[in-house]
């Protein structure tokens, strides 16, 4: 007899934990799970691809903060689904929907913690603690998320770390010069990227300060800025004010990624704090080295000077507003040494292909979360 198991996410667009859902809904074996798939606000594109692995998807339409009347839709869904376990992702679904299934019945709550967040308030973090007694388990995926969540009250016990997985990267298709021409670059350019929301936690002032830095050295290396986010604008004017725009390109949302990543030199990746960074794990699956800032969840996928190199940072440094200079520096430096030694820069991305491989595939990451699912129904 299948088990009905109903995933609650806040949104169905492409970022980390979406990925992650979406790649789990498809991966249990339809004969023992009937996965069903929440959306809290609203949905995205990859809502597509669950409805066509035939993944029934509802959407919520929570449109406040607090929204009492998307409580009761949820609430009612919930109730006429009658779900034999409820695994809620990220803070909005976690607190929702775990209390909207307590008042319905349900009896195994899964919440999925995704990040170090140092955003969230006492009073986000009292829910946290609140709702964490009624869990049979906390979902994490790296020690380094559940060791915050540990240090802010929530119940060690309760924890399992289950990494993120990755899909195989397939052969490139697209050659260097293609790539290049289709960006408008010239022939002769070397490529870096930083890939993700642009918002305060990615800190990508570092990143163009990175590239101009290294443009004192030489003058063909390129920094693609790939995503979007509220930081936009603000992004523009700094690498107007650093008089980088010939090095500098906003790409915007790229839904060719994958095209791109083979014909990197390196990621980088700045950032204050992380979950598990699902860009990492897709640069590291295509074989290239990744260069990151030294915080939890990083550093359990990047092997310093082993799969890429790791940026010491600061807790103080990593709070400021303002360019962390010895980061920049940092990324500049390791991917001069790249540059310089492609045998090193092949190496280090071999290194890091197989690691993905090995210890975290989309298959490990799905088989990890279908033996909680049967221990916890059995």
């Amino acid at each position: 007899m299948t088990k009905r198991i109903l995933e609650i996410i806040p949104t169905l667009d492409r970022s980390g934990a979406e990925k992650q859902l979406t790649l789990l809904a498809g991966g249990l074996e339809r004969d023992e799970f009937d996965v069903h798939v929440c959306a809290l606000t609203r949905g995205g594109p990859l809502e597509a691809d669950l409805r066509q692995a035939g993944i029934p998807v509802s959407i919520v339409g929570k449109r406040l903060k607090i929204d009492p009347a998307a409580f009761l839709r949820l609430r009612r869904l919930i109730a006429r689904l009658r779900p034999d376990l409820v695994h809620t992702w990220l803070f909005a679904a976690n607190a929702y929907g775990r209390a909207a299934a307590l008042t319905c019945g349900v009896k195994r709550l899964v919440a999925g913690e995704r990040c170090v967040d140092p955003w969230k308030t006492r009073a986000q973090l009292a829910i946290d603690r609140f709702l964490a007694r009624y869990s049979v388990r906390i979902v994490a995926n790296s020690p380094g998320v559940q060791e915050f969540y540990v240090r802010h009250g929530l119940p060690a016990e309760k924890f399992e770390v289950i990494p993120n997985g990755v899909a195989a990267a397939p052969p490139a298709t697209t050659t260097r010069a293609e790539i290049l021409a289709g960006l408008g670059l010239p022939a002769g350019a070397r490529l870096v990227a930083i890939l993700g929301r642009l918002w305060p936690q990615k800190r990508v002032k570092d990143a163009i300060w990175a590239a101009d830095v290294l443009k004192v050295v030489r003058d063909d290396v390129h920094l693609l800025v790939i995503g979007d986010g509220p930081d936009h604008e603000k992004l523009l004017k700094f690498r107007e004010q650093v008089r980088i725009a010939d090095l500098v390109h906003f790409l915007g949302h790229r839904a060719d990624v994958p095209r791109l990543l083979p014909h990197l030199e390196a990621l980088w990746s700045p950032s204050a704090y992380e979950g598990q960074s699902n860009a990492i794990l897709e640069a590291m699956a295509a074989g290239i080295p990744v260069i990151a800032t030294d915080v939890p969840g990083t550093r359990d996928l990047v092997v310093h000077e082993t799969t890429g190199y790791l940026v010491p940072t600061t807790a103080q440094a990593a709070a400021a507003t303002t360019v962390n200079r010895d980061v920049a520096a940092g990324l500049a430096g390791h991917t001069l040494r790249l540059l310089d030694d492609p045998e090193l820069g092949r190496r280090l991305g071999q290194a890091a292909r197989r690691r993905m491989l090995d210890e975290f595939s989309v298959e490990t990451m799905v088989a990890r979360y279908r033996d909680l699912y049967r221990r916890l129904l059995a």
